[in-house]
Order: C-alpha cells, then sequence, then structure tokens
C-alpha cells in the first residue's frame, strides 16, 4: 500500500498597532501584498499586513517551555473597530498566504460585515516552524505536530489579539476553513467556544475516520463525477487498469508508455503500481476541483474540467488497449498540462500547490487516520482494501511512529456532536470529501449546506460569473447565520 497526500485552500490597512508592542505578545509585521484572480478575466489587488506571535511549542504539558513565530495575515481595511466581527481562518496543511488567496469568500463578504480578516497558519507548515528547520528532523520535534496543538495555537492568538487590538476586546469572532482547515474550524468551536461565536466548515470530512463511514464512500463520489459527466467514461477508466498492465508487460510496451504519457523518466516494470497510483490520484483531484470556470487551485484548468477529460474517454467495449490508454494520455494532459507549458510529466507529483505534503502524511500516520478502500465495482479504480496493519508499518517506517485510529473519535466527539451549536457544515454533491462530511442538519444551529455541482469548498472561493445558483444561495445562507451568530453575541456583550 502506498501512502499517498490525502488531497485534502486587501487597500487601506488602518490595524490599531499601538498595543502590539506588548512584550508579553512579542508581535513583529511587515507588509504583505498579493495579487488574486477573482477570474481569468478580472484581477483584484488584496493586501494584508504579515504578522508574528509567539506560540507556546507544548500547550498541555510543562517541560517542553520553548516558543516558536506563529504567521498570520490581518486585514481590517472595513473593520468597525468597536467590537467589529473578525472572520478568523483556521490554517490548513500549508502555507497561509496561499489559502489567503483562495479564500474569496471571505474578502467578499468583508465589507458588508465590516470585519476584520485573520488568517493563521497552522504549525508545521509554511513559515510557522516549531523548531525551525530542524521541525522535521526526527519523531521528537514531529511530537508537537497534532490538530489539538493547531487549536490551542489558534485559540491563544485570538485571545491575544482581542486583548491587544483597541477595540476588539468583546469583537465576536468566526472561524472560517475548508477542508482539514474546515475541521479545525468546527473542532475550533466545539473545543474553545468561550473564543469563537461560531464557524463555517467548508468540505470538513470530520466523520472521515475509522469506524464512522464506509471506507468506499470517497472513491464511489468520485466515479459518480466520471460518470455523469461523460458517456463510458469512468467504465474507460476502470477498464484502463487492465489494459495498463497488459500494456506493461514488456519492454516495448513500457516503452510506449512512458512515450505516450510524455514521462520525464523511463517507466521500468517496478514503477508500474506508482504509475497507477499518480493517475488514481489524478481523477480524485480532479474531481476535487471541478470548478465552473477556470481556476488554478492545483493545476490550471478549464471550465468543469471533468467533463472535458470525459472527452477523450468515450469508448465502447471494442476499444483496444492502446486505444484507450491514448485516451487517457489526453485526459491526464487536460490536468497536468493545460496550458500547454509542461515539457513532460513526472509521475511522483500530483500538482498539490502549496500543501506540505510531508507535515499530513505525518498527521496521516498519527491522528487524522481515513481508512479508504476501492472494490472496482462501485468504483472505478483496482480493488485494494483497508489494511491497518500494513499501514501502520509503513508509517512506522516513514516517522518511527504507530497511528491511534481511535483518537479524532475520542478527542471531537465522533458522530455525538449534537450538544454543540453555531456551526455550518457546507459540502459539495462533487467533493468526494463529502464522504465523511455532514450533509445533515443536527439541530437549528449545527447546519448542513449540501451544494448541487458544487467541487471542494467552491462556497469559500470568490463569487464568480459561472458560479451556479446553489452556490449563491448556500453563501447566502451562510451569511445569514453568521450575521445571526454575530448579532445574537453583539446582543450579548452589552448585557
Amino acid at each position: 500500500m502506498t501512502l499517498r497526500c490525502s488531497p485534502v485552500a486587501r487597500a487601506g490597512l488602518a490595524l490599531v498597532l499601538g498595543c502590539l508592542h506588548l512584550l508579553a505578545l512579542k508581535h513583529e509585521h511587515i507588509l504583505g501584498r498579493h495579487r488574486v484572480s477573482r477570474s481569468f478575466s478580472q484581477q483584484k489587488l488584496v493586501f494584508y499586513k504579515t504578522l508574528y506571535f509567539d506560540q507556546q511549542i507544548d500547550h498541555f504539558g510543562f517541560l517542553e517551555n520553548g516558543m516558536f513565530k506563529q504567521r498570520y495575515l490581518v486585514n481590517d481595511q472595513h473593520w468597525r473597530q468597536e467590537n467589529g466581527p473578525i472572520l478568523f481562518y483556521t490554517g490548513n496543511e500549508g502555507d497561509i498566504t496561499w489559502f489567503c488567496n483562495n479564500t474569496g469568500f471571505m474578502w467578499d463578504v468583508a465589507e458588508e460585515m465590516g470585519a476584520m480578516l485573520v488568517f493563521a497558519e497552522h504549525r508545521y507548515y509554511g513559515e510557522s516552524m516549531p523548531f525551525g528547520d530542524e521541525s522535521y528532523s526526527n519523531a521528537k520535534y514531529l511530537n508537537y505536530l497534532t490538530s489539538e496543538q493547531a487549536l490551542a495555537d489558534f485559540a491563544v492568538l485570538i485571545k491575544a489579539l482581542k486583548a491587544s487590538v483597541k477595540g476588539a476586546e468583546n469583537s465576536p469572532v468566526i472561524s472560517v476553513g475548508g477542508s482539514y482547515g474546515g475541521m479545525l474550524s468546527a473542532w475550533l468551536r466545539m473545543k474553545y467556544p468561550g473564543v469563537v461565536t461560531g464557524a463555517l466548515a467548508a468540505s470538513a470530512p470530520i466523520w472521515q475516520f475509522t469506524d464512522m463511514v464506509p471506507c468506499g464512500d470517497f472513491y464511489k463520489i468520485v466515479t459518480q463525477d466520471f460518470t455523469k459527466s461523460g458517456t463510458n467514461c469512468s467504465t474507460s477508466i476502470r477498464r484502463s487498469w487492465v489494459a495498463i498492465s497488459n500494456v506493461s508487460s514488456s519492454a516495448e510496451g513500457l516503452q510506449w508508455l512512458a512515450d505516450k504519457f510524455g514521462l520525464c523518466s523511463p517507466l521500468k516494470s517496478q514503477d508500474v503500481g506508482d504509475f497507477k497510483a499518480w493517475l488514481q490520484e489524478t481523477w480524485v483531484n480532479l474531481a476535487m476541483v471541478d470548478y465552473p470556470y477556470e481556476a488554478n487551485f492545483l493545476q490550471h484548468l478549464p471550465r468543469w474540467p471533468v467533463k472535458v477529460v470525459c472527452t477523450h474517454l468515450q469508448f465502447d467495449a471494442s476499444v483496444s488497449d492502446k486505444q484507450l490508454l491514448g485516451g487517457v494520455s489526453q485526459a491526464v494532459k487536460v490536468y497536468y498540462n493545460y496550458t500547454g507549458s509542461a515539457a513532460c510529466l513526472n509521475i511522483s507529483e500530483t500538482a498539490t500547490g502549496s500543501l506540505g505534503t510531508r507535515g499530513w502524511f505525518y498527521q496521516a500516520c498519527t491522528e487524522m487516520v481515513m481508512p479508504m478502500c476501492t472494490d472496482g465495482v462501485q468504483d472505478m479504480f483496482e480493488p485494494q482494501g483497508w489494511n491497518p496493519q500494513a499501514f501502520s508499518d509503513e508509517c512506522y517506517a516513514l516517522f518511527g511512529v504507530r497511528p491511534r485510529p481511535q483518537w479524532a473519535s475520542v478527542a471531537y466527539g465522533g458522530k455525538n456532536i449534537g450538544s454543540h451549536s453555531n456551526i455550518i457544515f457546507s459540502n459539495g454533491d462533487l467533493d468526494p470529501w463529502k464522504s465523511g462530511g455532514v450533509t445533515k442538519s443536527l439541530s437549528d444551529s449545527l447546519v448542513a449546506i449540501v451544494i448541487p455541482n458544487g467541487a471542494h469548498h467552491l462556497d469559500l472561493r470568490y463569487s464568480n460569473e459561472h458560479d451556479p445558483q446553489s452556490v449563491i444561495q448556500a453563501r447566502a445562507l451562510e451569511l445569514q447565520y453568521i450575521k445571526q451568530w454575530i448579532k445574537q453575541e453583539q446582543q450579548h456583550s452589552r448585557v
């Protein structure tokens, strides 16, 4: 079994920095600016300040008393300074600037809400390294890479900001996140309800854990996306695995495959498993980013990229192995070479943007254990069962640690979360991660929103002229709940 990365992401600054010189906070700041694409025909210039907060390495013990600088980004261009709301992005497994520039929803609603925007980086990703360049050097240093420590980072940072920024003492805070960041957003509200008023958890698979959902559901959704996007599309992909095995059985066939797919390196017999895994992850990534407009979240892709891919895979049962794989090669190039600028394709890369894959591998090997399997019947992939022991052994070989499969359920309540409140769980019906998401409302304030024709956290992206009506309505409903919770908190703080 191969451990793959779970494709599991500003003018007129007026932030009051007068109080940020407190020695207890030890903030440092520089001005950051970045141009992000609202669509490929429009550009929006956004600005933020980049700041650093002295954060405790270990929040739950007392022997490791070291500190590290946690990076966070702030824009208060539209903030109403007297207890105006704060939208707080709970950083994912990657560089925070990447998530900042791909979370257009927050930027789109900031003026209307009079909100300060804060994007906090997750420890061990981007620049927020607890042990500097040595952070990934050994298991002892990696021991502090957990979701619990990250949540404590966020809670401490929020408390410090509210205490130090003039006018923010009673500001309601809404956490926002997508994918793993969405899980953190929900968990932050659950674990620290005194710090966070409400949460928007987009594409947050908080139930994609051992004994919570069937291990095959994720790949069923991927297959459904391809099935409805083109005639014989998923069927052709299902047939392709045998075709690859047939063609790769000879040296001539291996050479043909390498040439046809434009691979950067020769394909050897021992590489065929990796080649198949590369293709499998490519289909998953395409399902995740099946957006209704051109986008470059993971790769520069056309509108509805799965439909474009499927135009190359409309074969009937009479197709030969090489004809079929020729179509697969053209389909794959939609993902890896839509612009035509790639000289060759590297099967060791699946283009996951600015995600920190090594850090996520470690988290998947400890507490973020998400069982997945395929059967080749209800999905379009080769059968592969979930083997906990093989997974554990590979984790031990990589990091010297073994997984705790039940820990996420113990730490965050599993499916017994009905006692919590003020969380929106949004999921697109095209998104494979919907398999582990909350798709039915659990109470009046534990709200589930399912977005037809929505891919991975489409609702958190910038509004676009090609957005389906479903995501427009979803964002309006999300904003309605968020405003309601903010109003309730503001009324409560005046009592």
